[in-house]
């Protein structure tokens, strides 16, 4: 497998991977194929969703999920998942990178997401890409249950 990434849109061959890779992960949000599917189909009205793949070689490495809420100009990080194999070479900061870009490119003027305040590695990632806490969920998450951190990176400045 080349070590070759290349971070792109998901297409509809990609799903049997996209969710096959989800199902591997335990945080991962396991959504239907039928969800996914969504994503890389013609989007009409006021929320669009994008589906990310990280391909290295022939293999999906990763992807990510974003959304942007057009009437409030908010874009969200939903999803980041990478493959066991993958993880610590900047695969999930590539997507996320990606999934900014993309949320900027749609109009947001700001991305949120929500992380498990236990996931050390994975706040110290959002906090590098300019994320800030600006609350709380209490007890949001189960098994284990852990309180989710709400962040949040401003795109546009005055």
């Amino acid at each position: 497998m080349s070590s070759e990434m290349v971070i792109r849109a998901g297409r509809v061959e990609d799903l049997r991977a996209v969710v096959a890779l989800e199902r591997g992960v335990e945080e991962a949000p396991h959504w239907g194929e039928a969800e996914y599917a969504a994503m890389v189909g013609e989007q009409e009205g006021g929320v669009v969703r994008c589906l990310l793949v990280a391909q290295r070689g022939d293999d999906v490495a990763g992807f990510a999920v974003g959304k942007v809420i057009e009437a409030a100009g908010l874009g969200e990080l939903e999803s980041v998942v990478v493959e066991q194999g993958a993880r610590r070479l900047g695969v999930g900061r590539a997507l996320c990178d990606a999934v900014i870009r993309w949320c900027s490119e749609e109009g947001a003027d700001a991305v949120e997401l929500e992380v498990r305040s236990a996931n050390g590695a994975a706040r110290g990632l959002y906090e590098s890409l300019g994320f800030h806490e600006v609350g709380v969920r209490r007890r949001y998450y189960r098994e284990p249950v852990d309180d989710a951190l709400l962040i949040r990176r401003e795109l546009r400045k005055d």
